[in-house]
């Protein structure tokens, strides 16, 4: 794919929902500095974090967010947990909370996908976003 990130910044958050909201204003702070709007990468990080908190970590993992540009500006999003599950497009249905995070990600993306850590240490589910 020749997509590796340039720059990144870091953010390990514990496995609390409520986290979901500084991983917002840590996207908005970094990208502002880059000159980007944060919209669109505020919700895929959202849907990336909280699928990572809810359905990849344990109660006492730590998860860890990190984004970066590529060389071609594009902006990279990278969640990192501890579990191998694969994470899925599930299929909502019209009156369901939940189910779409995916979904979202896929419609937003340029692309996205997965990455396995050595020694089966867990995971990096990744999304490249195009600059706007």
């Amino acid at each position: 794919m020749g997509e590796a990130a340039r720059y990144e910044s870091e953010l390990v958050v514990k496995n609390d929902l409520a986290v979901v909201a500084e991983v917002r204003r840590f996207v908005r702070l970094v990208t502002g500095q880059w000159g980007l709007d944060d919209f669109v990468p505020c919700l895929v990080a959202s849907e990336l974090v909280t699928n990572a908190l809810r359905y990849a970590a344990a109660s006492d993992d730590d998860v860890t967010f990190r984004i970066g540009r590529t060389d071609d500006g594009a902006l990279w999003l990278e969640v990192q947990d501890a579990t191998c599950d694969l994470p899925r497009i599930q299929r909502a249905d019209a009156v369901s909370e939940a189910g779409r995070g995916l979904f979202i990600v896929d419609q937003l993306a340029r692309c996205w996908g997965v990455r396995p850590l050595s020694g089966n240490a867990g995971k990096v589910v990744f999304a490249v976003l195009d600059p706007s």
